[in-house]
């Protein structure tokens, strides 16, 4: 039982157990999304890893809380929570879209706090940290957020159409879409650990020379691996997107031992 539980509890999702496991996997959502996201990834992984979804403030369970207001609250509210039992072991780190910058802040605020990096970080769907994005979506009105959403597929438009969900929902993509595109890398410019960057081959929000800039923000390793598909290629690349994760822990279990 973790010191800390009650913040444990809110905040990490495990799916999948593996508590003799040698490695972990922290899965970081995209803006809108939430823990259950990654249910097929700790499905698919947890013979190799421990996998942690991580539960933002807002959403589902945690609905009555406020939402973050940046990336850089929920680095620091993450912070704390790992360090109560859950950096026993080798992490790696894995976020998609806004996910992935919450990562990269988590992972350069490990290194600092703890001095010890994460064992890889995993940038999926998301422009380097010093490619910020020109789009302001969040400043242009409701209808103009929810067009943004549709258009990039990742959210079932179900959800959208009916009016009571959709009150729950606008909030919290609104505030993530602010934390999302008002980020900028302020307090760290480079980790240590290796980076992983995957990108789909036609996604509308992130160029590849965009993404490959994140080679730019290690002093580790880098890779790159481009998927077909858009912004979220990896719902629809889900064994390929596993298989390149499966790898990173992979290498990452073969270091740390």
């Amino acid at each position: 039982m973790h010191a800390n539980s009650v913040d444990s509890e809110a905040w990490i999702r495990r799916y999948h157990p593996i508590p003799d496991s040698g490695i972990r996997l922290l899965c970081l959502p995209h803006a809108g999304g939430s823990a259950s996201f990654f249910l097929p990834v700790a499905r698919a992984l947890a013979p190799v890893a421990d996998v942690l979804a991580v539960q933002y403030p807002g959403r589902q369970d945690r609905r009555a809380e406020p939402c973050a207001t940046s990336v850089t609250e929920l680095a620091d509210r993450l912070l704390p929570v790992l360090l109560d039992g859950w950096t026993d072991r080798p992490l790696v780190l894995f976020g998609h879209s806004m996910g992935a910058s919450v990562a990269f802040e988590l992972a350069g605020l490990l290194e600092r706090e703890t001095g010890t990096a994460p064992a890889s970080l995993i940038a999926s769907g998301r422009r380097a940290p010093s490619r910020p994005a020109p789009e302001q979506v969040h400043t242009l009105g409701d209808e103009a957020l929810l067009a943004e959403v549709r258009s990039l597929s990742g959210t079932d438009t179900r959800i959208l159409d009916d009016d009571e969900t959709l009150r729950l929902v606008l909030p919290v993509l609104l505030a993530d879409y602010r934390a999302a595109e008002t980020y900028r890398p302020d307090r760290f410019n480079r980790v240590s650990c290796p980076v992983v960057a995957l990108v789909g081959d036609n996604d509308p929000k992130v160029p590849l020379d965009d993404a490959r800039a994140w080679q730019e923000h290690t002093s580790g390793t880098f890779e790159m691996h481009v998927f077909p598909g858009g912004h979220f290629y990896l719902i629809d690349r889900a064994a390929d997107v596993v298989a390149r994760i499966r790898d990173a822990i992979t290498r990452a279990s073969a270091s740390s031992g």
